[in-house]
């Protein structure tokens, strides 16, 4: 079908749709995303996006191969898309939601999602991808449930609570896009930290906070994700004690925390009991890895309120670890590792599939870094900052091979370019190969990244500078699988990933500033064999736009400007 616009789809394409979704259920949703001016999570008024009216979103609630259908309604002012944070999309990077691989959804325009949770259990979130949308909203909890035929590796909890957690500015998003286009000008952090888009509790301002209503003897499962735009955050429970069991899709070694670091992006399940004095307890999520000892109250406060409780709240926080013991949280995070006893999406124990004896076939050494590119300041990778096309990749690839759109493997993978250049980054990934990724953080924040469409193997966190000798620190035993893991400022991150799903690929920077401003590139994991089983061919609804729109179609609306008044550089502050 190269060549030419799809006209028609074969039957065995069809067959393939039904037969994969065999004994699995299909998942409806028809979702309206809408700006509201009268939600106020902090003091200042701003545009929240909202999804049927619901910030954050709400649950898609699924099990291991459920179809997800959801049928978008985009009513905001400007293209849309939606990506599924950590959902694999096994065969099926059409549906994937980044600029790469699709088509947005126009202003006043619906498009549907269909993709399945293949093979995956786990805590997920979904988001707006593109235009820094996912910092005014539209983010929401994903969960997918062990089937009945495969146990869960600990008792079932009385119950489960969704817990989206992240950094909050008080500007309106637009305002946010219009200081990081200006060299001149810096983003500060946030001063306000959301939990379930809610605000701290006893704020000033009166906004509603967060409370969970438990049951004295009771055990719960908290899930709980950093949708945030930069922060991580240190996660406690005053008084309690916390057992880490899943991040991300796979089980890990049950440990016992007394509070945990979560990284932009990133997604955990811990449990813990209602086994204290009825009273209410402080939940927090406070800054951590970034000195805000100037501005202490940068914290995400909900309540944990047990059923026959009559005291309120008083007192200090429970306190953390130091915001800048790096040790700490690098120790803990050496800690998370995968259950080798445990089965997940599949009755095989997870320690059926690992790495102690793959051979590597790629290894690419991603440093992230800053430049200034004329009058811009850009984010990096081997100082390349990404130019997004209008045409989306996936396009391109499909229909004229990628010809005249991008240029494969033109990127630098092991070194780093002498002078920053702005390009459209998109590298060969070895399809049923081992690739070894090494991120290296040049920053002085920290960052995480992401690779769509597979997941981690985390071997290994270390100081300064990777080199091959670094590979004898590597956790090869029994390293967690996951979709988004962190990189210390100075230091880097070692992961593998089996490259067995082909499609167009997004590896980025989850920290939003540097996604933003260019810290991602596309890996073509391809396989020349069109037979669908290997690859699904487009979508029936598949959008066209950019050098394949059809002919007539209105040019894509200018982007909307904001009627609110200048900011000064020191941004928030």
């Amino acid at each position: 079908m190269k060549g030419g616009l799809p006209q028609v789809f074969t039957l065995c394409s069809v067959i393939l749709l039904v037969a994969s979704v065999a004994g699995a259920a299909d998942i409806f949703l028809d979702w309206n995303v809408s700006f509201d001016w009268n939600i106020r999570p902090v003091l200042f008024r701003q545009p929240v996006i909202t999804i049927n009216g619901m910030f954050p979103g709400p649950l898609i609630n699924s099990t291991t191969n459920d179809m997800i259908h959801v049928n978008i309604f985009n009513n905001i002012d400007e293209p849309l898309l939606m990506t599924w944070n950590g959902i694999q999309q096994r065969l099926n990077s059409w549906q994937d939601g980044v600029s790469g691989t699709n088509c947005p959804i126009k202003p006043g325009r619906n498009w549907t999602y269909e993709f399945q949770v293949k093979d995956q259990i786990g805590s997920f979130f979904y988001f707006p991808s593109t235009n820094f949308q996912r910092a005014a909203g539209g983010f929401g909890p994903l969960r997918v449930n062990n089937r009945d035929v495969i146990l869960v590796p600990f008792p079932k909890p009385e119950a489960e609570f969704d817990l989206l957690i992240g950094d909050w500015h008080s500007i309106p998003y637009k305002d946010v896009r219009g200081i990081l286009a200006n060299k001149h000008m810096r983003l500060s952090p946030a001063l306000y930290i959301l939990i379930n888009g809610k605000a701290p509790y006893n704020n000033v301002w009166g906004g509603e906070y967060e409370s969970l209503k438990v049951e004295h003897g009771k055990t719960y499962r908290l899930r709980i994700s950093n949708v945030g735009n930069a922060l991580s955050f240190n996660f406690r429970i005053q008084n309690h004690q916390m057992i880490l069991v899943e991040t991300e899709g796979s089980y890990t070694d049950q440990i016992v925390l007394d509070s945990l670091d979560v990284h932009v992006g990133q997604s955990y399940s811990v449990l813990f009991t209602a086994n204290q004095q009825e009273s209410d307890y402080y939940i927090v999520a406070s800054p951590t890895q970034i000195d805000t000892r100037n501005y202490p109250n940068i914290n995400g406060v909900a309540v944990l309120h047990y059923a026959n409780s009559n005291t309120q709240l008083s007192g200090p926080l429970p306190p953390g670890p130091d915001q800048l013991d790096r040790v700490f949280s690098i120790n803990q995070a050496k800690s998370i590792r995968w259950n080798l006893t445990t089965g997940a999406a599949r009755p095989n124990p997870q320690g059926t599939f690992n790495v102690t004896n793959v051979t590597i076939s790629q290894t690419f050494i991603l440093h992230g870094s800053e430049a200034e590119l004329g009058d811009r300041r850009c984010y990096t990778i081997n100082n390349v900052s990404y130019l997004t096309l209008s045409t989306p990749l996936k396009l391109a690839d499909y229909f004229v091979n990628g010809s005249g759109v991008y240029q494969l493997d033109a990127f630098p993978t092991n070194s780093v370019n002498q002078e920053a250049a702005l390009g459209t980054s998109v590298v060969t990934g070895n399809h049923k190969g081992w690739i070894e990724l090494v991120f290296k953080n040049d920053l002085d924040v920290m960052d995480s990244w992401h690779l769509d469409g597979f997941g981690f193997y985390v071997v290994g966190f270390g100081d300064g500078e990777w080199n091959p000798a670094s590979r004898e620190t590597y956790n090869l035993y029994n390293p967690v699988v996951r979709s988004t893991v962190q990189v210390y400022p100075g230091g880097w991150t070692a992961v593998y990933a089996y490259l067995d799903n082909p499609g167009m690929w997004n590896l980025r920077s989850q920290r939003l500033e540097n996604w933003y401003l260019g810290e991602e590139m596309y890996v073509r994991v391809h396989d020349n064999d069109l037979n669908p089983a290997k690859e699904r061919p487009p979508p029936e609804n598949l959008l066209l736009c950019g050098i394949f729109a059809p002919k007539g179609s209105p040019p894509a609306p200018a982007p909307a400007v904001s009627s609110a008044p200048a900011l000064s550089p020191l941004g928030d502050w």
